[in-house]
C-alpha cells in the first residue's frame, strides 16, 4: 500500500495534529484566570488530558467545543 504522507487513522481518529495545551496555554486561549480553567474542569467539565496524577493537558478543539456547546443566545 503506498504512503499518502499523512499519519495513518488510529481508531478512525486522526492524531494529534498540534501539541496538547497546559494550564496556563488554555486560559490565554479562553481569555480567564488559570485558576478559572482548573475551577471549570472541577466543575464544569472543561474537557482534558490528564497525563500522570497532576498533569492537565487541552486540545485547541476540545475547548473550541466546550465553548461552542456553553453558549447561548444567538449563535
Amino acid at each position: 500500500m503506498a504512503s499518502t504522507g499523512h499519519q495513518d487513522l488510529v481508531d478512525g481518529r486522526q492524531p494529534l495534529s498540534r501539541p496538547l495545551l497546559d494550564a496556563s496555554e488554555a486560559a490565554e486561549l479562553l481569555h480567564v484566570p488559570r485558576s478559572t480553567v482548573y475551577e471549570l474542569v472541577r466543575s464544569r467539565g472543561l474537557p482534558h488530558v490528564r497525563i500522570g496524577e497532576r498533569g492537565l493537558r487541552f486540545t485547541r478543539s476540545g475547548l473550541e467545543e466546550w465553548v461552542a456547546s456553553h453558549t447561548y443566545g444567538r449563535p
